[in-house]
């Protein structure tokens, strides 16, 4: 049974950064210092359970005036190819809805671009590295 929801509790937190650390800090090998930033205090964070595992993540923040930014959006290598990233980034969709945000912007990894272009996002930059991960920006008016 899966169930996505907006991080509340300090535990619920703590499931999303452990979801976050195992993706990209042990999987794809960005450093807790990079992965782990001031952001995370003040972004609203997303987790998503299979049963009562925890098993996907992710957080949006208000980058600007009507204007929000999604980012770390993760699930666990064993639960891909089910769709749950795409329910994750609407689950951030809807809460930017809520926010009156109207546009979501987000910087993708260049290998989850087609992902991205499947939920309407389209590319709005060249492509940089980030975390020594090439990235494009993305956006998305809601």
């Amino acid at each position: 049974m899966l169930k996505l929801k907006v991080a509340e509790t300090s535990l619920e937190k703590e499931q999303a950064f452990d979801v976050r650390r195992r993706v990209f800090t042990d999987e794809q090998g960005v450093s807790p210092d990079i992965e782990f930033d001031e952001w995370d205090k003040t972004a609203v964070h997303f987790i998503g359970y299979n049963l009562q595992q925890p098993i996907a993540a992710g957080r949006l923040r208000i980058i600007e005036q009507g204007i929000g930014k999604a980012e770390r959006i993760c699930v666990l290598p064993e639960f891909r190819g089910h769709g749950i990233g795409a329910m994750m980034m609407t689950e951030a969709e809807e809460y930017a809805r809520t926010q009156k945000l109207h546009i979501v912007r987000l910087n993708a990894q260049v290998h989850a671009l087609p992902f991205y272009e499947n939920l309407g996002y389209t590319t709005v930059s060249e492509e940089f590295l980030s975390a020594g991960i090439p990235h494009k920006t993305m956006e998305k008016t809601l």
